[in-house]
């Protein structure tokens, strides 16, 4: 799978997850905190299917062409 989520992008979306999972767990206890699993799991992947979609790549030009972990 090709990669199209750089470094910065990667780390906003992890963040951005954890603190919408937090919701479930602490503050307001709501099931919409379940949201954050979907900026998780692409910041993890580094893959976006919507920037696939789109034609946005924010990786690197080097990373982006890496698949399965092979140059």
């Amino acid at each position: 799978m090709l990669k199209n989520v750089g470094t910065w992008d990667r780390t906003a979306r992890i963040i951005i997850g954890l603190v919408l999972l937090s919701l479930v767990i602490i503050g307001p206890r709501t099931w919409w905190g379940l949201v954050g699993l979907l900026p998780l799991i692409t910041g993890l992947a580094r893959f976006c299917p919507a920037y696939s979609i789109g034609g946005v790549n924010t990786c690197a030009l080097g990373v982006s062409r890496q698949r399965g972990g092979q140059a």
